[in-house]
């Protein structure tokens, strides 16, 4: 065989190698081809391509496997058992940024799907190179980087602390400085997936100057650098008061409030989650919130938009009204009352609805004033019928019924509280009963209506254990009428007539 012919051999080989890899990635993009290849040992097959000396077939072969990785926990799996990562962590140090790009894409992949698999990236030693990447010159291997790092990160405290270990911080820190935007959404995402666990790697991150860095970025033009952005300091904040403070002192006020109009609906989302998680922690923080126009900008952001979006604006204005009577006073200013009664009318999730009823009760717990800016909205009969309702999550149930009861011990809206006397169970009805027994001792006005409507009339048929609470407050409110007014709306007492009809002599002259 002449020497041409054996590299015409060598060049067929190469070619073939170089076609099965190209094959075999484009086939991976396709859900319906993963388990034929999946069953036809592919894997195995392209292991040995990860060492090839032809560097186009390692790093094609290592974006397939990349892209089956990246498909289901099984095919994840198989890399981890088909001993590949230790190869790939090798060579990662060793190649170019095009091997570079795909072994990181194939160690996110695998990271992603559970503690269990990030683990092994961990055991590895994948980390402290992923690291190195970072510093890379070539910003597409430190995105690369980044996102598996982020992705290890997320999964939980002792994943992230790994990460935290081998240095990731202060370089992430960095790429969120970089000029490309693509660089700085996954410098972001990995920075939000290691603040989440605790407040000690959220401290971490603040430590390395990040608050400052994020914190101007949140008017940049771009949609979902804005998403990512607004999650980390939302991440950071969420733990304790001293870290929520370190991010309003970035001076994020009032500058967040202009993306809850952004076109983005995440964005919305995502400011009002950092709002939520800053007026949470103490009544101080919340009236900087309220002073900032935070309420009111939260209210019309739950306006405008519908489903799960609203969710954390809804909680933030909950938190706000728990806090005191004047926090809550500044919901009800701000027309927070309506929107939310409007959330729990049109919402069809229940766990959306359940907050609303929350937030409702919060707000109405407080004083008599506070309980009719909710009752006048007729969002008491709304609260009942979900309470009652057999459709309705038994969380939604149990925060109906809560929200009843605290609006309802402080309610003196009569109108609002007169319906409850025909529909409200036992364990509602007593409250009800209760507010009136307070009220009408006092109000002439009131006395007289409740005569007319028919209230005094359907207190005297509730029937009441002798001696409770509830027997209490019946006998309250008939102590604000002549004997002979509630002994005519006694039940049985038009019978009691007539047989005096019947038994009557008359006098005849």
């Amino acid at each position: 065989m002449s020497q041409r012919q054996v590299l015409q051999v060598f060049e067929q080989y190469q070619k073939a190698r170089t076609q099965f890899v190209q094959m075999v990635a484009e086939l991976a993009t396709r859900p319906q081809n993963i388990e034929t290849l999946q069953n036809a040992g592919v894997m195995s097959l392209l292991r040995p391509l990860l060492l090839d000396v032809v560097p186009t077939i390692q790093q094609t072969a290592a974006l397939a496997l990349g892209r089956l990785a990246n498909y289901n926990d099984d095919l994840a799996e198989a890399v981890v058992k088909g001993d590949i990562l230790p190869q790939l962590v090798y060579s990662l140090a060793e190649q170019n940024r095009f091997y570079k790009k795909a072994a990181a894409f194939v160690l996110q992949a695998v990271g992603k799907h559970s503690p269990q698999l990030a683990q092994a990236i961990v055991d590895c030693g994948a980390l402290d190179t992923l690291v190195i990447c970072l510093e890379d010159f070539d910003p597409g291997v430190k995105e690369a980087a980044a996102s598996a790092l982020g992705f290890i990160a997320r999964h939980n405290a002792e994943l992230s602390q790994a990460v935290v270990d081998a240095g990731a911080v202060p370089l992430l820190v960095l790429c969120i400085q970089e000029p490309e935007i693509a660089l700085k959404r996954i410098a972001a995402s990995a920075l939000s997936d290691i603040s989440k666990h605790s407040p000690e790697l959220a401290q971490t991150v603040v430590d390395a100057g990040a608050i400052a860095h994020l914190a101007q970025m949140i008017l940049n033009p771009d949609s979902k650098l804005k998403r990512q952005i607004l999650s980390a300091l939302s991440q950071i904040a969420k733990h304790s008061v001293d870290l929520a403070e370190m991010v309003v002192e970035a001076e994020i006020f009032p500058v967040v409030l202009t993306c809850l109009k952004d076109k983005d609906e995440y964005v919305k989302k995502n400011a009002s989650t950092l709002i939520r998680e800053i007026a949470k922690h103490t009544p101080e923080l919340s009236q900087l919130v309220v002073n900032a126009g935070g309420v009111a900008a939260v209210t019309d952001c739950i306006g405008s938009c519908k489903g799960n979006i609203r969710l954390p604006g809804i909680m933030m204005l909950g938190y706000v009204a728990a806090h005191s009577e004047n926090l809550a006073m500044a919901v009800i200013i701000s027309k927070g009352v309506p929107q939310l009664s409007l959330c729990l009318a049109e919402e069809p999730e229940d766990h959306i609805k359940a907050a609303a009823a929350w937030a409702l009760g919060q707000i109405g717990r407080h004083t008599p004033e506070h309980a009719r800016a909710v009752a006048v909205t007729n969002t008491l009969p709304v609260l009942l019928s979900l309470y009652l309702s057999a459709e309705s999550s038994e969380d939604l149930q149990i925060k109906s019924k809560k929200a009843i009861k605290s609006i309802l011990q402080k309610c003196t809206y009569l109108p609002a509280l007169e319906p409850f006397l025909y529909d409200a169970p036992p364990n509602i009805l007593k409250h009800v009963v209760g507010q009136f027994s307070k009220v009408l001792p006092h109000d002439s006005k009131a006395r007289r209506l409740f005569v007319t409507s028919g209230g005094l009339k359907k207190v005297q048929e509730i029937k009441a254990e002798p001696g409770s609470l509830l027997q209490e407050y019946i006998n309250t409110i008939n102590n604000c009428y002549p004997e002979e007014i509630v002994r005519y709306y006694s039940p049985g007492y038009s019978e009691t007539l007539l047989q005096r009809v019947d038994s009557y002599q008359p006098l005849i002259n």
